[in-house]
């Protein structure tokens, strides 16, 4: 690695004189950079000796910008065959955050300096912290794949997140809130007063997202043949995403049995006498075809709430006060589940331990479960009392 001063004239007869890194890569190629100023050559040379020596320097010349490096990111998760929703959120992140700010940017001039300088320009053009954070993880993404294609060799993402990742813990540590009975978790009168008061044309859907906590999209993936009604038990096979496409569960962790009592097995054996013969899934909508998240909540859920007297005061769109849904999502019927798992020893049966309720809900880590839930304090239990349970509850 050199430095030297070069002198030239230029056709006119002017005098210039620039100075010139001389080395070779991580490849053994010999590379010239040229700068204006010998304290700007003497500071690359000694950041691209270090980086030549661990293997991770990559010439300009050799470099792409970050928007052909988020192209081809975008590209590689369609061949692996993505969900369209993440493919949809790739290519956001990149067309409306990435690419503007910094999409001709060379990926070897990507420095952690650089990425913060990013991470600034978003916040001051208005992004919030959320999207912030995701365009970050984005970027992230983009590099690892770059670094796979030997476009990059290091990710100045990964480096930041390295620093940071204690101190959000600590910071989220004491920001997160855990989610209470009766404004994330429905209460036992809730339910009871919600199950009472569903039609039948929603009941037996709303019943079974009660009773077994499956996600929105593993209720409108599930099948008949999933379903065996004299065992009592649902078998989580795949997921219907917002595209209304089948595919596999969430993780192998979402596949899973889950038993259920009778108030379920009826409900749905209701169902099945009165659905067209063929039909492959259990909740289809009247075309065979998985329902939409939107539906479920717009018109069976919030209604059903609000029939039940489930509600807390609002406001319509002119501004006069009315009573809403106190409940607007299908996970607070999911949160319900994991606490009835838990506390159920105050229908006559026992709580599961934090293993089971883990694998009920289809948590790909137990960590997952402790951190959402470990405050209600799980219990022992055999599994054998969950009829009872139900009968209890809804008594």
């Amino acid at each position: 690695m050199s430095v030297r001063k070069r002198e030239w004239t230029t056709p006119k007869g002017e005098a210039k004189s620039a100075w010139v890194v001389d080395y070779f890569d991580t490849n053994g190629k010999r590379r010239l950079k040229t700068f204006r100023l010998k304290k700007e050559a003497d500071q690359f040379a000694a950041t691209a000796t270090v980086e030549v020596r661990e293997g991770t320097h990559v010439a300009d010349s050799a470099s792409v910008t970050v928007e052909k490096a988020g192209k081809l990111w975008i590209i590689s998760g369609q061949n692996a065959g993505l969900e369209r929703s993440t493919i949809n959120q790739r290519t956001s992140h990149y067309e409306n955050h990435i690419k503007p700010l910094i999409g001709d940017m060379l990926l070897s001039r990507l420095t952690v300096p650089a990425v913060r300088d990013f991470e600034d320009r978003m916040r001051k053009e208005g992004r919030s912290p959320a999207m912030v954070k995701k365009v970050l993880t984005s970027l992230g993404s983009i590099l690892s794949d770059a670094n796979e294609r030997g476009l990059a060799t290091r990710n100045p993402v990964r480096d930041i997140k390295g620093s940071r990742k204690g101190r959000d813990r600590r910071l989220e540590k004491r920001q997160k809130g855990r989610i209470e009975v009766g404004v994330d978790i429905p209460t036992r009168e809730e339910i009871k007063a919600l199950v009472e008061a569903l039609t039948d044309h929603w009941r037996p859907l709303l019943i079974t997202a009660v009773f077994t906590g499956m996600r929105s999209s593993e209720l409108r993936g599930l099948r008949w043949q999933d379903v065996n009604l004299k065992a009592g038990e649902i078998s989580v096979r795949q997921r219907a995403d917002q595209f209304k496409k089948i595919g596999p569960t969430k993780s192998e962790a979402g596949n899973r049995t889950i038993p259920v009592p009778p108030l379920v097995t009826n409900a749905l054996k209701e169902l099945r006498l009165k659905q067209q013969s063929g039909t492959e899934l259990v909740f289809a909508n009247p075309d065979g075809e998985p329902r939409s998240h939107t539906n479920i909540v717009n018109k069976g859920l919030i209604p059903a709430m609000i029939g039940a007297g489930v509600t807390k005061p609002g406001k319509d769109r002119k501004g006069n006060p009315i009573a809403v849904a106190k409940y607007t999502g299908l996970h607070a019927l999911r949160h319900f589940y994991a606490s009835w798992l838990i506390n159920r020893k105050e229908e006559g049966g026992l709580g599961l331990p934090a293993k089971m309720v883990q694998e009920r809900l289809g948590h790909a880590s137990i960590v997952m479960t402790m951190d959402v839930y470990g405050h209600l304090f799980p219990r022992a239990d055999d599994g054998r009392e969950l009829a009872d349970a139900a009968s209890a509850l809804l008594s």
